[in-house]
């Protein structure tokens, strides 16, 4: 892991984002590069994308104190990691999706939540933009309020398999991620509902939900003799969200693995991805 990409909103940047980001560079004695993209608050439609600039002092006093901003930050959170700033204007989401891009980045750490215009930027459409178009992986900080007390430290790994195509390459980096840090790795699957609704409650059918649990136990079987991995499995069925964060409250996860794919996949095709970013108690890595 050369090169980290760490989007920030200055003066509103989310502290634990930039703090798992210095962990991980820490970690792999990586660079990061610290990157903020001044975004255009007036602007007519369409001019973004075409490339019109803002010209003048306001842009230049912008420009200015978001430099003065970012100086700060990397005195205080940032000492000893090679970090290069990197300051730039226009829509957050294609710029973060470019630079990644073009500076080769191994990582993107985003936060999903916060203040100010950037990050009201990323809350919605734009953190799915991000997700969807870069090839390389996106560590996103979990989205609560109040970070949890301690420092940050991986010692249990959370891996989603959704069973797709992508499973073999989202438990493979699971599994990478796990040997790295000696931390115990889990796998969850979770099914659809296996309750049928008629009059009166909902009732669980046992035939229905022993096939659909066996076949997922088969199939997370062959996948782990395949990698070489004995990862402790979790199995369950109805809301996925719900019952990822229940897998990673009974394994205090640290961080949770899910597959997605640019333009599609996991993330893209049917949006559960980012709803499980939206609601992870943990920080969510996206491979």
């Amino acid at each position: 892991m050369n090169k980290i990409l760490l989007p920030v909103d200055v003066p509103n940047a989310k502290l634990k984002a930039v703090r798992q980001a210095a962990f991980l560079a820490r970690h792999f004695h990586s660079e990061i590069i610290l990157l903020h993209v001044v975004a255009p608050m007036s602007y007519p439609v369409g001019t973004v994308e075409i490339g019109y600039e803002l010209t003048g002092d306001l842009h230049a006093e912008i420009i200015k104190r978001a430099q003065k901003d970012l100086d700060q930050l990397l005195g205080s959170e940032l000492n000893g990691i090679a970090v290069r700033p990197l300051l730039l204007k226009g829509d957050p989401a294609l710029q973060i999706a470019r630079t990644a891009r073009d500076q080769n980045v191994d990582l993107i750490v985003l936060s999903t939540h916060g203040h100010g215009v950037f990050y009201r930027f990323l809350l919605g459409s734009v953190a799915a933009k991000v997700l969807h178009e870069s090839a390389c992986p996106v560590w996103t900080d979990a989205h609560l309020e109040e970070a949890p007390a301690g420092k940050f430290g991986i010692y249990s790994v959370v891996c989603a398999v959704d069973l797709s195509p992508h499973s073999r390459n989202t438990v493979l980096r699971a599994a990478q991620i796990a040997e790295e840090f000696g931390a115990q790795l889990t796998l969850v699957h979770i099914t659809g509902g296996v309750e049928i609704y008629g009059p009166g409650t909902p009732h669980i059918v046992p035939e229905w939900k022993a096939e659909v649990v066996g076949y997922a136990t088969r199939e997370i079987a062959k996948l782990q003799e395949d990698l070489g991995t004995k990862a402790e499995v979790i199995i369950d069925s109805g809301n996925v969200c719900k019952l990822l964060n229940r897998a990673v409250d009974q394994t205090k996860g640290d961080v949770l693995v899910i597959g997605h794919m640019p333009s599609g996949g996991h993330l893209g095709e049917n949006g559960s991805g980012y709803a499980i970013i939206r609601e992870s108690h943990i920080p969510v890595l996206s491979v």
